[in-house]
């Protein structure tokens, strides 16, 4: 399956062999929210047609939207910083990441893995 979009507390995803299209209500995504991209393929787990739970790959990479400046000393020192992605999640990262960057994400721990290329 692949995720669509979010409209309000539904969200939307599209079985890509048949192009049908479900809506899953928030509660049953709320868990893994933070790393849906649009066009980010999942798999939606069913017993009898009815969704039961959302499983994501093992990394995903998200855009950083919001993080400080990093620090000359920080490749000595091995510091992390705050920074929010795109989904609205915030982790720690390396201080050369900076916003606008893509980084690769851990979806079991939700930690920084790399930064993407």
């Amino acid at each position: 399956m692949e995720f669509l979009y979010r409209d309000g507390n539904d969200f939307y995803f599209m079985n890509t062999e048949n192009y049908e299209q479900i809506a899953l209500p928030k509660e049953l995504v709320e868990t893994v929210e933070r790393f849906l991209t649009p066009n980010l393929q999942v798999e939606v787990e069913s017993y009898e047609g009815v969704a039961l739970n959302v499983r994501l790959p093992k990394t995903v990479t998200l855009k950083v939207v919001e993080t400080s400046p990093g620090m000359k000393t920080a490749a000595v020192t091995n510091t992390l910083k705050r920074a929010k992605t795109e989904t609205g999640l915030s982790l720690q990262v390396p201080h050369f990441v900076a916003t606008g960057d893509s980084i690769t994400i851990n979806t079991e721990s939700g930690e920084y893995v790399s930064r993407a290329k």
